[in-house]
């Protein structure tokens, strides 16, 4: 009985994340999302009080996302959600072009049938959701953050090359947060499934000139669609 109780403890210690990480996603998902605004101040106590993490858990979390860009550790300061702006923008999104563009090309080269199946599925349920928005005002939320993300991430999935992976995903995370902040201010939702769709066709067809090309224009689009929001918006944004 001792032997099978142990067997279920170590089964649930497994498949529960660890604290560090429990933090970090919590932390990452917050500042995605805009409930803190950029600039603000990231204090510990505030943070322990509000996600029940002790200081050690919490103050790695904050450092993984300083090393992603999300925020900005100042030693005198502490951390801050790093700033919104025009120019880090064009920043995230000319590394965008530069990376983003290349990984579908390898996807495309070395998905089999289970990674198209994948990036199917993953269009289906993108679609679906957006077909449940309104026509009125909308902001981004979280379960059309999680889907719409997950396509982009099927798109490359079959690249061979890890870093490549996970450096697409990090600035497409950084750009996550520019299209939710400038979603608050737009009045009606722009319809992206056209876009998805063709991007996805050039993928099943396996036309890699043609769906990079797709990509770099949604990605180009999408910096012309917040830097006219900021353009507006920039002298409320924060500091």
């Amino acid at each position: 009985m001792h032997k099978i109780q142990n067997m279920y403890k170590n089964d649930t210690a497994q498949r529960t994340p660890p604290l560090v990480d429990q933090a970090f996603a919590q932390l990452r998902r917050d500042v995605l999302s805009g409930t803190y605004s950029p600039g603000a101040k990231l204090k510990l106590d505030e943070l322990q009080a509000a996600y029940g993490f002790s200081s050690s858990p919490l103050r790695e979390a904050l450092s993984r996302l300083a090393q992603e860009g999300l925020i900005r550790a100042d030693e005198r300061r502490g951390f801050r959600v790093t700033a919104i702006s025009a120019e880090d923008l064009i920043d995230i999104t000319r590394m965008r072009v530069m990376l983003d563009v290349q990984a579908p090309r390898e996807s495309i080269e070395h998905g089999d049938d289970a990674w198209e199946a994948q990036v199917v599925a993953a269009f289906h349920r993108l679609e679906k959701v957006e077909g449940r928005l309104s026509d009125g005002p909308v902001v981004l939320d979280q379960g059309w953050t999680d889907v719409h993300t997950a396509f982009h991430m099927a798109l490359i999935s079959a690249s061979p090359s890890e870093r490549l992976r996970t450096w697409s995903a990090s600035l497409f995370d950084q750009a996550e947060r520019y299209r939710r902040f400038s979603a608050r201010y737009r009045k009606t939702f722009k319809n992206k499934s056209s876009e998805h769709r063709k991007l996805m066709d050039a993928t099943l067809r396996r036309d890699a000139d043609t769906a990079c090309a797709l990509l770099r224009e949604h990605i180009l689009g999408t910096e012309r669609n917040v830097l006219a929001v900021l353009s507006k918006v920039e002298p409320d944004r924060g500091a």
